[in-house]
């Protein structure tokens, strides 16, 4: 075969390899566009699926090995957890602004006066005072005065009920996917290792067994460091008298979950302890709550980690880092991520040459 047929058979081969490459592009990121929309509840779900499974594993034991209907049951519980309470509130809140709305209407509503205590509160407690009491001897001049910022609360409330909701639904669509990843836990534990074993070779089946790992530790983590903290802030406000105090822990909880510090609760808290109750209890609530919202510096590190076999380090900058790169799912992916990277990395320094 002479140069000119080389070339001209090279030449061939490489446009034919163009366009396969070209075709392939345009389907992966075709098919890319068409799964990104689910990309987030899914990873949810996987991320659900595995810190849970433990549980559903010992459920479906009672129910005589039937994981279909444990994992049934862990997504009609969580779902009625999340829906019951949202539509109880719902028609609170829309009886509550109804009446409300009569109320002004009507001129009937009486805003009672500000306690003296108020204006003494530092930096917001003489504004505070003020409009307060001009809302207890005049409404209707309260509300021309402030419409603006009425306005801008009202909008910027809304918009947090319209988060508030896409975050229930997300976290809907993300169970009933963890439920069925639970329901066929076998078979997707094989598919993932199977994955891992072609991307990494011998030590896949290893580094998907070390992902499990992170993925419960970290769980246990954010949710275990969650409760405990809602639990002291649930025993300070209890020991103040604070009203309401279940639904305050719940809001701890939140916070606390999705990685915010609970101060952003207690402290409006113990704004009120100061108006209502003698000021030695008062400082007292005020530093539990200090001590409870910086109390996962400390416990993050003792519960992260255990039951890995990777430095609890590694694993909470991954966790830091992840939810700084990619938000609160980025605990997760980037603890994996790191852990995964440390132990190739390690396996890398300690080969022989």
């Amino acid at each position: 075969m002479n140069t000119f047929e080389n070339d001209k058979l090279l030449t061939k081969n490489i446009i034919e390899v163009a366009i396969k490459i070209t075709v392939l592009s345009v389907l992966i990121v075709y098919a890319f566009q068409l799964v990104k929309p689910f990309i987030t509840p899914v990873i949810w779900g996987i991320i659900l699926a595995v810190a849970v499974e433990p549980l559903i594993a010992k459920i479906a034991a009672k129910f005589g090995g039937k994981r279909t209907l444990a994992a049934t049951l862990f997504v009609v519980t969580i779902i009625a957890a999340l829906v019951i309470p949202t539509v109880l509130l719902i028609i609170s809140s829309f009886d509550a602004v109804q009446l409300l709305n009569e109320q002004i209407d009507a001129k009937t509503l009486v805003i009672p006066a500000p306690p003296a205590g108020v204006s003494e509160w530092p930096v917001i407690g003489e504004p505070l005072y003020k409009a307060w009491h001009l809302a207890s001897t005049n409404l209707e001049a309260a509300l021309k005065q402030f419409a603006p910022q009425i306005k801008s609360i009202s909008v910027a409330a809304l918009g947090s009920v319209g988060g508030g909701f896409a975050g229930i639904l997300l976290v809907i669509l993300s169970t009933c996917i963890s439920g069925v990843f639970l329901a066929k836990a076998e078979t997707c534990s094989t598919f993932a290792k199977s994955l891992f074993r072609r991307v990494g070779g011998e030590s896949g089946a290893d580094m998907a067994d070390l992902s499990t790992a992170t993925i419960r530790s970290v769980m246990l983590g954010v949710v275990g460091v969650a409760v405990i903290q809602a639990a002291l802030s649930a025993i300070g406000m209890v020991f103040v008298g604070v009203p309401a105090a279940i639904l305050w822990t719940l809001m701890v909880l939140v916070c606390a979950v999705s990685q915010l510090p609970p101060i952003i609760v207690l402290g409006p808290v113990a704004a009120y302890v100061f108006s209502v109750n003698e000021t030695t209890p008062a400082v007292i609530f005020l530093v539990w709550a200090i001590l409870v919202s910086v109390s996962d510096s400390f416990l993050k590190p003792m519960l992260m980690g255990r039951g890995v076999d990777i430095p609890m380090l590694v694993i909470l900058i991954g966790a830091i880092g992840g939810m700084m790169f990619s938000g609160i799912i980025g605990l997760f992916v980037g603890a994996v991520v790191l852990a995964i990277f440390y132990r190739l990395f390690m396996s890398w320094m300690n080969q022989n040459y």
